[in-house]
């Protein structure tokens, strides 16, 4: 193609196996399978309509006058996009779904004649499949028997077909060749692209006619081909309907949206919708999001599982009554866990290490708190004896991590995953990790290393008050025993900052500064959810009012990550504005918690979708979608409000008539 691709798509597709993103106009992005992390396969699949000799008008595109409206079809995963155009007398609306258990994508288009006169033109689709994520190697060819093309590398085979029999193929069409909609017949080539081509002749004025586009996924030839021939044993709108049952009947089996508002329950549903999306149905694992940065040009990618996110994705799950995702999640940390206790920094779906900057104590710590949330949700005897291996290997190595003169963690990466340090936040994680441990070893008859795992936990708590707290500040320090560069030990310790440098391995020279006392957002995670110091607490309620006084974005609003966060360019995000709602909940500030969950909802995408950041200077999204951290805080944000007005209505029944 000769466009590469965005970084923000607007809509996924998807079944927990086959996960598709896409663009506003119905562009196709990308397309994983037969895991939602890896591999993706697709270069970019374009729709278009030509009229006689003149040149493809791409519909899934801007150029040639055309628009669109976006939106997901209510309490489902089916997409729903419209196009209208000032050039061409069709309008099209089409759906775009991945069918339940099916290998199988389906993309169907209606074509209706807006003009007074019958209207003849070509339905063209163009598609360029880098299988497994390779330019290389790649074969295109028309398989007569099923109408329609197959590309296929190795052991991925994708198959686009129709219900419709075409009026016209080409295998081997590059992208600029197609734009004359000229297909010249030929079977077989080993370039990635092909077309096809629908003819629609004398559509009459008001009528309408729909195509579906199915996309097959297959491990060989013939099993492509039988996907597509159980594709075809429907139409599209019988694979609409049963798809639409499926997304219906699994809402209905979640819990209800706990508080009474129709944008919050619109937005809940949407919610528990995309975190099927992001549970991987082979593995259990979840992603943190569908990945758009494959390259790395701007970050280090985001489709991989990380410890701490899960924890948080899988409490919500849990609270929205879909422990079963939680379960297969806990079953699968325990292939993810690394022969010393420790979970690394973020995994693949099968379990093996994802690229990674180094250890953060806090993805282990989360994991074990996590699966105690968890426990604690369902109170399963037989997940506590499942798990327990893997806890008491897990609560050995935070154990073995503890410094023995401070009782606090040593540095490691924070969960930002860009400074070395002691950090309070990941200090806090370790507290909940073995608070957590402590309670499966009292559920295993362990009370000694109950009584151990407590009481090192105790440390952790007592030195972070010790050792963490900033009282010059008015808030817990960021972290101690912070790693930097030269230049910045330098112009701190000139600025009268403690530090020191010390010679580690190989004598290479670490300089370390004793405190951080930069603001993050992460200090409130102190209390909330690890509680290693108590909401209430006069100091977090100082570092609560600090946090938000030094980290709202003038103008936009929203909570940043921290002082002096230049991560594209700085923004704030939807999940660090709900964790100043968590804690403003927990000290009982409800309006305030509300009015930052106002903020969040509002800055949800056109399809319902909630990114990662909000671009600081126009509101608009400004990095990764969906986020689905952001949708956990989002769900949890609802279930905390939900019960702190409840415990309300309990102390205060309501005032006696006169």
């Amino acid at each position: 193609m000769s466009s590469k691709k965005p970084f923000l798509v607007d809509a996924i597709i998807g079944n927990s196996s086959l996960l598709a993103s896409l663009g506003r106009t119905g562009k196709l992005y990308r397309l994983w399978w037969p895991n939602i992390d890896l591999p993706q396969h697709v270069d970019a699949i374009r729709t278009g309509i030509q009229q006689g000799q003149s040149p493809v008008s791409w519909f899934d595109g801007e150029a040639d006058g055309w628009s669109h409206e976006a939106t997901y079809v209510a309490r489902t995963n089916i997409l729903r996009i419209g196009a209208r155009s000032t050039q061409h007398p069709v309008e099209v609306v089409s759906r775009h779904f991945a069918v339940p258990g099916e290998d199988l994508i389906v993309r169907e288009y209606t074509f209706t004649n807006t003009d007074v006169s019958p209207v003849s033109f070509s339905f063209v689709l163009h598609s360029s499949f880098y299988l497994n994520e390779n330019r290389l190697y790649n074969t295109t060819m028309f398989n007569e028997e099923m109408d329609g093309l197959v590309h296929f590398r190795h052991k991925y085979y994708f198959a686009l077909s129709s219900a419709n029999v075409c009026a016209g193929y080409q295998a081997g069409l590059s992208w600029d060749s197609v734009q004359t909609g000229d297909l010249n017949g030929c079977g077989i080539d080993m370039r990635p692209d092909g077309a096809l081509k629908w003819a629609i002749e004398e559509l009459a004025p008001g009528a309408s006619v729909t195509i579906p586009v199915y996309i097959a996924a297959g491990h060989d030839e013939a099993g492509v081909v039988h996907q597509m021939s159980v594709a075809k044993s429907k139409s599209g709108s019988e694979w609409a309907q049963q798809t639409a049952a499926y997304w219906n009947s699994f809402l209905d089996a979640a819990a209800p949206c706990p508080v009474e508002d129709a944008e919050l329950s619109k937005l809940y549903d949407r919610s528990l919708l995309m975190f099927k999306l992001m549970s991987d149905e082979k593995t259990g694992s979840i992603i943190a999001a569908p990945e758009f940065d494959e390259n790395f040009v701007r970050c280090g990618g985001y489709s991989y599982c990380w410890g701490r996110d899960a924890a948080f994705i899988t409490t919500a799950l849990d609270k929205a009554g879909l422990g079963s995702l939680s379960d297969r999640f806990y079953a699968w940390t325990l292939s993810a866990q690394s022969p010393d206790g420790s979970w690394q920094q973020r995994h693949y779906h099968d379990g093996s290490l994802a690229p990674s900057w180094g250890l953060q104590i806090d993805e282990g710590s989360s994991i074990l708190w996590g699966m105690w949330q968890h426990y604690l949700e369902k109170k399963d005897d037989r997940f506590a004896e499942q798990v327990w291996p893997a806890v008491e290997k897990g609560a050995a190595f935070l154990i073995g991590f503890l410094d023995p003169e401070s009782g606090l963690p040593r540095p490691s990466m924070d969960l930002w995953e860009e400074r070395e340090a002691s950090h309070t936040y990941s200090s806090a994680a370790v507290y909940g990790g073995l608070t957590a441990a402590a309670g499966f070893a009292g559920l295993a008859g362990r009370s000694d290393l109950a009584g151990q795992w407590q009481a090192a936990a105790g440390r952790i708590a007592a030195a972070i008050g010790e050792l963490c707290w900033n009282e010059a500040g008015g808030s817990f320090y960021r972290g101690v025993n912070l790693t930097v560069n030269a230049e910045k030990y330098a112009a701190a310790v000139a600025a009268g900052a403690a530090g020191r440098i010390v010679t580690g391995n190989k004598g290479y020279k670490k300089h370390i500064l004793e405190q951080d006392p930069v603001l993050d957002i992460s200090l409130l995670g102190i209390s909330v959810p690890f509680a290693a110091v108590s909401a209430d607490d006069e100091r977090m309620r100082r570092t609560a009012d600090a946090v938000e006084a030094a980290l709202t974005v003038s103008g936009v609003g929203g909570i940043k990550r921290y002082e002096d966060d230049h991560y594209i360019g700085g923004n704030p995000w939807i999940l660090t504005t709900l964790w100043l709602a968590h804690y403003r909940i927990q000290t009982g500030a409800i309006d305030e918690a509300k009015r930052l969950l106002s903020w969040a909802v509002r800055h949800r995408t056109e399809t319902g979708l909630l990114p990662e950041q909000i671009d600081k200077f126009t509101g608009e999204t400004a990095w990764v979608v969906p986020l689905t951290w952001s949708h956990a805080m989002f769900v949890l944000t609802l279930f905390m409000l939900a019960e702190a007005e409840k415990k309300a209505e309990a102390v205060q029944p309501g005032v006696a008539e006169v």
